[in-house]
């Protein structure tokens, strides 16, 4: 794993945009699974930016939604979706027969995990995984947990994840969500780790560590060849 460790998150968003251009300059038509959040937001700001000096990169791309809110609607400003359209999507002018992810609101959950498992199957592997650091060390919705299912599935939420950002101004929050499996994102060619926030300094400290356990998911990365992980200072400040 090869840790970045940066002054603040406009430095972490910077470095991690540069590598992830260098990356897509190399081949067209990659697919790039993406994380929604504070965590990457900076890096989806700057693609943007710099669209324009590098229009190859975004010709043939393809979008790869790692997780979404079970039941929320699909234009609901706190779903996913939302978030992947107004900020990566529109911004870089992917169009939707270049963008695969999950429903918020199917009628059978399973069948969308399906559905999508099989989309991964035939337009994979995932070239590029861009992931955050949850609080309790979740990577999508992979809950801290005693096994993981490997593939795309459903998850019951657990306490941290439901007082998200993302859903925290929501009356009736999920309970449930969807999600890549760890295995789905272990088979990922390079991955991204951007970890930024305060209120993470335990769960850090215990990831820098290299045990691997299901209790932190995000320990599993561990496991992967080619890992990029920025850290900006927010995250790593009160460690000793």
């Amino acid at each position: 794993m090869n840790f970045q460790y940066c002054t603040d998150y406009e430095g972490m968003s910077l470095q991690a945009t540069d590598f992830l251009i260098s990356e897509l300059e190399k081949k067209s038509g990659q697919l790039l699974c993406v994380a929604t959040g504070n965590s990457p937001l900076g890096v989806y700001q700057k693609l943007k930016s710099v669209k324009n000096e590098h229009p190859k990169c975004f010709e043939k791309l393809r979008i790869l939604k790692l997780d979404e809110w079970a039941g929320l609607k699909m234009n609901d400003p706190s779903s996913c979706e939302s978030y992947i359209r107004n900020n990566i999507l529109e911004p870089l002018k992917i169009p939707l027969d270049r963008y695969t992810g999950f429903q918020s609101d199917p009628e059978d959950l399973k069948a969308e995990c399906d559905r999508v498992q099989a989309a991964i199957g035939h337009q994979g592997p995932i070239n590029l995984c861009i992931l955050g650091l949850g609080k309790n060390g979740h990577i999508g919705f992979i809950e801290p947990a005693d096994r993981f299912i490997p593939h795309c599935h459903v998850v019951k939420l657990s306490e941290t994840s439901r007082e998200h950002v993302m859903v925290d101004n929501l009356v009736k929050k999920p309970v449930y969500g969807l999600t890549l499996g760890m295995r789905d994102i272990l088979a990922s060619k390079k991955i991204i780790l951007l970890v930024t926030g305060t209120g993470k300094e335990s769960v850090v400290q215990e990831f820098l560590k290299g045990h691997v356990s299901t209790r932190l998911p995000a320990s599993f990365l561990w496991l992967h060849p080619n890992v990029q992980c920025y850290l900006d200072k927010s995250s790593f400040s009160g460690i000793k």
